[in-house]
């Protein structure tokens, strides 16, 4: 596939935040997108960004293990709300949600906004896109377009917590249905971010047993997303969840054990099966931030494992474990699942977003 006149531009904005900084290591070397613009807000604005990302006493805030390259550390820094988005063919917002609800509406007048923010996920002409589990959403993209008046529009992610979750419900619902979830989290520190973010004190030897809007958004966003579109808007999945969400001493990487009853009988071995099946005609697409599996399906009863396990497939790899039949609930599936909070769960699922609509309903590669 070759992109056809010429590299699209791209902007990323909240760029000094760890998930835009996520955003700007998945997309060095990309072969269709380059980063053009950088954008943060007024405190960042006017700076190269190697000096945006330097704290109050003058240490680097940069997230990422990988090396900043040269010519985006010399990038200087626009400002968000000034921002131009005719200045570029992509933008990737990576803003919190107070800010997105402002500014991504502007921006997406001009421009197509692929979105990490929950500002939109809950409007009815908005699709919340998962990589092979409901790309038939995309289309509602239009509808948006058309009750807005934007040339361009508003993509976003879902929920980092529940990423791994509903690639794991798919290929469930899709053989056996799903009547309703139980589900407890264990989450990574990067997902509170670095400001205001988590202290040594606060997790050192510690778990946090309450997430702040957490549950909520994963006790709804799921029925979404696994939803039947119906060319106006999206039928919500009629089953239920239940959450916990947790916090844990962990750098990266969301743990889910989800307790599922299934609409018809089930073994494990045909939820293995399923599983390891699934997500062939998304992965066969070739997108370049897609892996080779969605879901890969371990026997080692002690995985998966962040530290082991979140990098599969360069991070977009959904990693399952411990199927098992449950003895108390009818027709009950128990497993525990792990995704990559900010690859698949924010910046590198948003970019397999942006590849997937720039291919499929932009047109834009070919």
């Amino acid at each position: 596939m070759e992109v056809s006149k010429k590299m699209l531009r791209i902007a990323i904005v909240g760029a000094t935040g760890i998930v835009g900084q996520q955003a700007i290591v998945s997309l060095i070397g990309h072969p269709w997108f380059k980063i053009t613009k950088l954008v943060a807000s007024e405190r960042s604005a006017g700076k190269k960004y190697i000096e945006a990302l330097k704290d109050a006493n003058g240490s680097s805030r940069w997230w990422c293990t990988e090396e900043l390259p040269d010519n985006i550390a010399k990038m200087v820094v626009e400002e968000a709300a000034s921002f131009d988005a005719k200045s570029v063919d992509i933008i990737f917002s990576t803003m919190d949600a107070g800010a997105a609800k402002e500014l991504e509406p502007k921006y997406a007048k001009t421009t197509p906004v692929i979105s990490t923010a929950s500002a939109f996920r809950y409007e009815d002409d908005t699709p919340i896109l998962v990589g092979g589990v409901n790309m038939d959403h995309a289309a509602l993209l239009a509808v948006q377009q058309k009750n807005r008046r934007w040339k361009g529009f508003v993509s976003p992610k879902p929920n980092c917590t529940i990423a791994g979750l509903v690639v794991s419900l798919k290929p469930i619902q899709e053989l056996f249905g799903v009547k309703q979830v139980v589900m407890t989290s264990l989450q990574a520190m990067s997902g509170a971010g670095r400001t205001p973010g988590l202290s040594v004190m606060d997790m050192t030897e510690n778990v946090i047993p309450y997430i702040a809007g957490e549950e909520p958004k994963v006790e709804t966003e799921p029925q979404k997303i696994l939803g039947k579109f119906t060319g106006n808007n999206i039928r919500h999945a009629p089953f239920g969840i239940t959450a916990t969400c947790t916090r844990v001493p962990v750098l990266d990487g969301h743990i889910v054990c989800a307790f599922v009853q299934t609409e018809k009988p089930c073994s494990p071995e045909q939820v293995k099966k399923a599983m390891v099946n699934f997500g062939k005609d998304f992965v066969d697409l070739e997108l370049p931030s897609s892996p080779a599996h969605l879901i890969d399906v371990t026997d080692d009863p002690f995985r998966p494992q962040p530290r082991m396990d979140r990098d599969k497939g360069g991070g977009m790899t959904v990693t399952v474990g411990r199927i098992r039949k449950d003895p108390i609930i009818e027709n009950g599936i128990k497993y525990v699942c792990l995704a990559h909070n900010t690859k698949l769960g924010a910046a590198k699922g948003a970019l397999q977003t942006a590849e997937y609509l720039v291919k499929n309903y932009l047109k834009l590669v070919k």
